[in-house]
């Protein structure tokens, strides 16, 4: 069964990362941009921007966070998680530093994005509820094929999660 997923990521240091993730046969990801479609939807301003991410969304059941080095903190992924919780999608992050980008070169391990994030007034925080998984391997073929081998789980895992939460 496909899955229907919105990947979030940080698109200039992560993009080849996230191209090898996005090539995982089991998920029907959003259109991804290119750096001449990302910079053209960010010069036409913050309202564009919104409404590119709020289609992308559309019909998406679960939204995979990709973290790379400087992922966590960023505006826009910011909006994408906190849109995709407020919307009742499922919810997930996955660490790519150690998969290798097109020199060959891995990367440093990024922060949970979702540990800025407080749920019921405060009383939980977003990191605590929403998966982050990092593949307990070094060599980029191993992460990969682990992240193969466990999406479709953690996909199904995060939409079952979000429908079952309560404060």
């Amino acid at each position: 069964m496909t899955r229907r997923v919105f990947y979030s990521f940080h698109f200039k240091p992560d993009n080849w990362r996230v191209s090898k993730v996005r090539n995982i046969g089991a998920l029907a990801g959003n259109k991804p941009a290119t750096d001449n479609d990302w910079h053209a939807i960010t010069k036409k301003g913050a309202a564009a921007i919104k409404e590119w991410i709020d289609d992308q969304l559309h019909g998406r059941g679960c939204t995979i966070v990709l973290i790379g080095e400087a992922t966590a903190g960023r505006k826009w992924i910011d909006y994408e998680i906190e849109k995709s919780w407020n919307d009742g999608k499922g919810l997930l992050g996955i660490h790519i530093h150690n998969l290798t980008n097109s020199q060959g070169e891995k990367s440093s391990k990024g922060a949970n994005p979702f540990s800025s994030f407080e749920l019921c007034e405060g009383k939980k925080k977003l990191s605590g509820v929403v998966k982050c998984y990092d593949p307990p391997y070094t060599n980029s073929s191993n992460v990969y094929n682990h992240i193969a081998d466990n999406v479709e789980k953690w996909i199904d895992d995060a939409v079952d999660a979000r429908k079952n939460f309560k404060c």
